[in-house]
């Protein structure tokens, strides 16, 4: 079994995380166990970039990139590293949609489950500018968020459970997983101390902003949403950790509560609890847990996700199972907090 590093230990690297709103940081994900290894996912900035659509790439092998004055030698360093399941960096002429060329520092790097064996290949582009091709900096960003990425993905890819190549990942579940990162990288960084204070991370303006996306995807016309969320400064792992946990259980509320029903009712809250640390309470009045499933389930991907989560934050959540509905309440210990 192979050791992840803390998600701490890469979280602190700001530089990181100013990447994806400083510049134009493109993100993509290949699947090197389909055939032809094609694309499964990518990100808003890849679409600004290149000017394709994402329906318009999912599902096909990254070559279409490539145009007359690609460099074969480019292109043989990419696929020799991808065949060895190994880290490459290659500035590369590509072709945007209307066929103009820019060109492209390209890290590729294998995602490892927690075996060892790789099941995604991780792609983070960004334009390069005449200004920029001698200069370190724009390379070590691009490294610095190829290890912010990677580590955080490589904990979602963990809750996943085994892969073999007949059981291959839900492509969807990993989509919804990674758009919550990136507008967790983005909310962290987001200006004139909107996401962040000289004490740590306003985790209020950032679980709003997740919260109000996943309800966004999720929800549905005769599902109502509320949320009240308190201002609660919290250090860096602790903002990462607890908005990939609300966007579980919140999509978990939206996805299973109301099966059957037009009508119902979601509702968010966060406090600063008097004793220090938090709770956060997620509230329906849908169908109800079943007697005979535990919450959070350890069968599904989600539910070990939110049990990765929760123990990483050593925080406690208990389900209540009421005459209509379910709340989940969540503990999270004062330690969190930034002093």
């Amino acid at each position: 079994m192979s050791t992840r590093r803390k998600l701490a230990s890469v979280i602190d690297d700001q530089d990181a995380l100013a990447g994806f709103s400083r510049v134009r940081v493109s993100m993509i994900l290949t699947d090197p166990r389909a055939e032809d290894n094609p694309i499964v996912y990518v990100n808003s900035a890849f679409e600004r970039t290149t000017g394709y659509a994402r329906s318009a790439v999912i599902g096909r092998n990254c070559r279409f990139l490539q145009g007359e004055e690609t460099d074969k030698r480019d292109v043989d360093r990419l696929r020799n590293a991808v065949e060895a399941d190994r880290d490459v960096t290659v500035d590369i002429i590509n072709y945007r949609a209307d066929g103009t060329p820019f060109l492209n520092r390209l890290i590729i790097a294998p995602i490892s489950d927690a075996d060892g064996q790789v099941i995604y290949f991780l792609g983070i582009q960004k334009e390069i500018y005449d200004s920029e091709r001698e200069e370190d900096a724009a390379d070590t960003l691009v490294l610095n968020v190829r290890a912010r990425v990677q580590e955080d993905l490589g904990l979602v890819i963990d809750s996943l459970g085994d892969h073999d190549v007949e059981t291959q990942i839900d492509q969807e579940a990993i989509t919804r997983r990674l758009e919550c990162l990136q507008l967790v990288y983005e909310s962290m960084m987001l200006s004139d101390n909107q996401a962040r204070t000289d004490r740590g991370i306003d985790l209020g303006s950032l679980i709003s902003r997740v919260a109000t996306g996943v309800a966004h995807e999720e929800g549905r016309s005769g599902i109502r949403y509320v949320q009240q969320i308190e201002p609660v400064v919290v250090n860096v792992d602790a903002a990462v950790r607890v908005s990939i946990l609300v966007s579980e259980v919140l999509s978990n509320a939206f996805s299973h509560a109301f099966e059957r029903m037009e009508e119902g009712f979601v509702e968010l809250r966060m406090s600063k609890l008097a004793a220090g640390g938090l709770r956060i309470t997620v509230t329906d009045d849908g169908v109800g847990l079943p007697r005979n499933v535990p919450f959070p389930n350890p069968d599904t991907a989600g539910g070990r996700l939110i049990g990765l989560l929760t123990d990483g934050l050593e925080a406690t959540i208990t389900p209540v199972r009421g005459a209509a509905g379910t709340v989940v309440m969540i503990d999270v210990p004062f330690g969190i907090t930034e002093t």
